[in-house]
């Protein structure tokens, strides 16, 4: 099937923000709505002229029109957007995995921009920018209360011009100022590496154009001593990107010709369904014939004893792949449940350098569901920490217009995986020494006991909230004496509450040729 590129047709993506893309002619998809309103029209072109000739300051016409584009929009779901000259050039940037930037992966905390990990070889790791830095200032313009995509915005932009980012570094009273020259940035969607006892790890941090040939020589490298004895695949924090490349990561781990995922709308081109064809993995992501001949996936990964870690940040393209390995038992779905984004955008070019970002359908597993608003929950619930949750982030259930799942009461929207205390917001490194759900996959696979959070680390850090909870409940006029009573009550209360509940083992698995087998209990 190949990738399909931005041009007379449009792109096939998946994620939080670009969504699933199918290809479909702009002029085609137009015609398809039926006789165009010319009574509405002609009252368009009487308001267009009137602000144009009447308006108290000069308005383009260039203004107007992308105004009036934009507002056909605002009544639609999130999902679908106009794409004026800058939104269509980053998108193309983001999708070919290279972009004018710095390097670094930031989340939120405290409402300022965090460095979750600097990328290797880049303006920000070679300016010595660290995981845990606290962006507190861009070229001197504060970052409290402004939102992750205005920051990304700021520290975006054309190579080989500088920028100051003003940081807050753990261990020092003292602000730093740190100044970064821009370069295009390749991000590395495939990270792979051995774990301890065989077990190979391999993250993908977003579905691109070359993710699908990156994976294949990492399981290729992986396996070149020995085949691995068990799989992590490490979807976290994995926003979506090309629908190709989603096919293809999820054919390389299923049999050939098995059902990936469905897309049903209004259109005949966007109803479809999608299979793990060899092809799909081999033709149309490798740069030579040569590269394709060696470009098979190694069998072992069709059968190796799989763990599939997903988030709330997990969506889309991640979704649609966690998903289909959950609904053919290839692998064991670990971690929170995903964001919920089960819609199809068609990008739909308008000229050279814009474009439209159009819902056209929605997608579905193979045993049919769809994740839209629900997610993918897990096999195996286990919060980010071993003190509970530290990803606060809002899903699709959570956006203004998303498109509604008939199969879903919104009402109930609350699912086990989102019952956790909420964690000490402190940021780990995904595959680091400290990070609680990749050691969870672990012991899945080596058939230990499985955590969903250490009761005794979330019981130390909900006291200092109880505590100040019932403090603050205290009346101006409870005396010393009654307040230490009441703190010996409390503390006797405490001592008898048995732990229970978050804690406890889920479930025990044993390594075999066929897979993952539960232990008797």
């Amino acid at each position: 099937m190949g990738t399909r590129r931005l041009g007379k047709f449009g792109l096939v993506l998946v994620g939080a923000l670009g969504g699933v893309l199918i290809s479909l002619g702009l002029t085609a998809a137009a015609q398809r709505g039926g006789p165009l309103p010319l009574k509405e029209l002609q009252q368009f072109a009487n308001v267009f002229a009137a602000i144009k000739g009447s308006y108290v300051e000069p308005v383009t016409d260039k203004q107007l029109i992308n105004d009036a584009i934009k507002g056909m929009f605002s009544d639609l779901d999130p999902h679908s957007s106009y794409l004026d000259e800058d939104a269509f050039k980053e998108m193309e940037a983001i999708t070919q995995g290279g972009f004018g930037g710095l390097g670094i992966e930031i989340g939120s905390e405290d409402g300022m921009p965090k460095v979750i990990s600097p990328i290797e070889d880049t303006p920000a790791a070679r300016a010595g920018i660290l995981a845990g830095d606290v962006i507190t200032k861009i070229d001197g313009k504060p970052t409290k209360g402004m939102t992750l995509n205005d920051a990304i915005k700021l520290m975006r932009g054309e190579p080989n011009t500088r920028i100051v980012l003003t940081i807050q570094r753990a261990g020092r009273d003292k602000p730093l100022e740190v100044p970064i020259v821009r370069d295009i940035i390749k991000v590395r969607s495939v990270r792979s590496k051995m774990l301890a006892d065989d077990i190979a790890y391999v993250r993908i941090a977003q579905f691109q154009e070359r993710t699908v040939e990156d994976l294949t020589k990492a399981l290729g490298t992986l396996s070149a001593d020995k085949k691995p004895k068990g799989l992590i695949l490490d979807l976290r924090n994995d926003p979506g990107g090309l629908l190709d490349s989603a096919i293809g990561v999820s054919s390389a781990f299923l049999k050939p010709d098995v059902l990936v995922v469905s897309t049903k709308g209004r259109i005949p081109s966007s109803n479809r369904e999608y299979y793990a064809k060899p092809a799909d993995y081999m033709r149309g992501y490798f740069d030579d014939a040569a590269s394709q001949s060696g470009a098979k996936v190694s069998d072992w990964a069709k059968t190796v004893p799989m763990v599939v870690l997903v988030n709330v940040g997990s969506a889309s393209a991640s979704e649609i792949v966690a998903g289909a390995l959950q609904d053919h038992h290839r692998a064991k779905v670990l971690g929170n449940r995903t964001f919920g984004k089960g819609s199809v955008q068609s990008v739909l070019p308008l000229s050279d350098d814009t474009g439209i970002k159009l819902t056209t359908a929605r997608y579905y597993t193979p045993s049919g569901r769809s994740i839209q608003v629900t997610g993918v929950e897990p096999d195996v619930t286990v919060d980010d920490t071993a003190k509970g949750n530290l990803f606060r982030l809002p899903r699709e259930v959570d956006l203004e217009r998303h498109l509604s799942n008939a199969s879903f009461a919104e009402g109930e929207n609350k699912t086990p995986s989102e019952d956790a205390p909420e964690a000490e917001a402190k940021m780990f490194e995904f595959g680091g020494s400290d990070d609680f759900q990749l050691q969870q996959a672990i012991n899945l696979l080596e058939g230990r006991v499985v955590m969903r959070n250490d009761p005794s680390l979330v019981a130390n850090a909900d006291k200092p909230k109880a505590d100040e909870a019932k403090s603050s409940k205290a009346t101006d006029k409870a005396t010393d004496k009654t307040k230490a009573k009441d703190s010996k009550k409390t503390q006797a209360a405490e001592k008898k509450t048995p732990m229970t509940g978050n804690g406890e083992q889920i479930e025990r698995f044993k390594i075999t040729p066929n897979g993952l087998v539960p232990l008797k209990q």
